[in-house]
């Protein structure tokens, strides 16, 4: 058991932001499920912990348990819910990491759940049909992998995944099915709330993507929040008397626009290598794509 932990422990350590998302994700739900058996064997009633992480459609509710909007994205109650959402982040996740960073993918989750928790509150408190339902709690992940979903798929809407009895599909063509699919959903009664959720987060992620081709990155100050908070927890190194002058760091644009850079200039070399052969290409191409194998 100990053993079995230790490789977990270590995959989360040097796993992408995604992994850590996904085991983060999973471990929430298993402490939840147990917890709920504790509470089952033992008779606690008093407790509900889907009211006390979940976010609120009611605006008192919601002042008094801020934290919800944030709790919420990480909690799922059901394991297929669970299941469908880290499936749709770990396809989706790989692609979006072909051209951004974790930093930004973590930034995305984080905005698409808000945008998703405040469309949701905005939406119950407006919209008849939704007010007359009364108060209600919500949890998922759902609309966090939308704005992934959406991000990757607008930001490279020609990139394919090959759907099982179907083939290559354009993941733009997949991202706007799964919008539609809400969209029409929104009228139903079950699960009205994260369809609405789902909704935000969508069009979070299609904002991020039309903006960063315009040259502007919209996670960029939740990334300085989370850096600024993860500086919370580690621990003060002393300072040496080593000083090391001249070290640039990579900003995450330039990080992305590099890797974006990078991507285009083997698509271009892979195209040629499908048209005229291995035999066409230079010294220099070769080596590129030998590189990038290795990756």
């Amino acid at each position: 058991m100990a053993d079995i932990i230790d490789m977990l422990n270590q995959k989360y350590k040097t796993g992408s932001m995604m992994t850590r998302l996904i085991f983060i994700n999973t471990a929430v739900f298993i402490v939840l499920k147990v917890i709920g058996v504790i509470f089952t064997l033992f008779n606690i009633n008093n407790l509900d912990l889907i009211a006390f992480l979940g976010v609120p459609s009611h605006i008192p509710l919601l002042l008094g348990s801020l934290w919800t909007p944030i709790t919420y994205m990480f909690v799922h109650e059901g394991f297929l819910h669970l299941l469908f959402n880290m499936l749709w982040l770990y396809w989706f996740g790989q692609i979006f990491l072909q051209y951004f960073s974790g930093r930004s993918l973590g930034s995305l989750y984080l905005l698409g759940g808000l945008a998703g928790a405040l469309l949701y509150v905005a939406a119950f408190n407006t919209i008849p049909y939704y007010m007359d339902m009364g108060r209600g709690w919500m949890i998922g992940a759902s609309a966090s992998v939308m704005a992934i979903v959406m991000g990757a798929a607008f930001y490279r809407p020609d990139v394919q995944l090959h759907l099982l009895f179907v083939g290559p599909v354009k993941i733009v063509y997949i991202a706007i099915f799964a919008f539609v699919l809400d969209f029409l959903s929104l009228g139903n009664t079950t699960n009205p709330g994260g369809h609405v959720a789902h909704i935000g987060g969508a069009l979070l992620g299609f904002l991020f993507a039309t903006q960063y081709k315009k040259g502007r990155d919209i996670t960029h100050w939740m990334s300085k929040c989370i850096d600024w908070s993860a500086g919370l927890f580690k621990p003060r190194q002393k300072k040496t008397k080593l000083r090391v002058e001249h070290v640039r760091h990579e900003t995450d644009w330039d990080y992305n626009k590099r890797r974006h850079s990078e991507q285009e200039e083997i698509d271009a070399i892979l195209d040629k290598l499908k048209q005229s052969g291995y035999s066409s290409l230079s010294a220099d191409e070769k080596k590129k794509l030998f590189d990038a194998s290795k990756k």
